[in-house]
């Protein structure tokens, strides 16, 4: 997508759907399957939302991968034990989801994993189940952590908030 194509749906792509989209009852829902989840595994899980990014950032070269290291950097995701932080980012403006795994985690579990995490939820995003696609997405995330980087069944602390950030 050309940079001017990018500005002009961050500025009018329905960014300002955000909180219809996910509404506190969703964002309890998937608080929830965070933290249920994480018992499973050694790994911390993260979910950001961004409605869109601004305009002169998408002109100075911005991109979604970009944004999601920076957003992995802000709420420290890689501030773990065991660098066992994964954080999934969507960006609403252009149908984008990013998936950053921090060096522990990323050193077992391949892109090609990642990348059929964020397929799964594209395409229920892509039907307007978004309730379903964040769901879904949560918990094949636990499960490639539960295979890779799994818990033995010891109690760990909680290292990173689970309740998902509206950006």
């Amino acid at each position: 997508m050309a940079r001017m194509q990018r500005m002009l749906t961050n500025l009018f792509g329905g960014w300002f759907q955000l909180h219809r989209r996910f509404p506190a009852a969703l964002l309890d829902e998937m608080t929830a399957s965070i933290a249920a989840g994480e018992r499973s595994h050694r790994g911390e899980l993260r979910f950001a939302i961004e409605s869109r990014l601004a305009p002169l950032a998408v002109l100075d070269g911005l991109d979604a991968p970009t944004r999601a290291r920076q957003v992995f950097s802000q709420l420290r995701v890689w501030d773990t034990e065991h660098n066992s932080g994964v954080l999934l980012y969507v960006l609403m403006a252009e149908h984008r989801i990013e998936i950053v795994a921090d060096r522990g985690i990323a050193a077992r579990v391949t892109t090609t994993e990642w990348d059929a995490v964020c397929a799964r939820m594209r395409g229920r995003y892509a039907l307007g189940q978004w309730r379903e696609g964040s769901l879904e997405g949560i918990a094949a995330s636990h499960v490639l952590l539960a295979r890779h980087f799994p818990g033995h069944d010891q109690t760990r602390p909680d290292e990173l908030p689970d309740r998902p950030v509206l950006l």
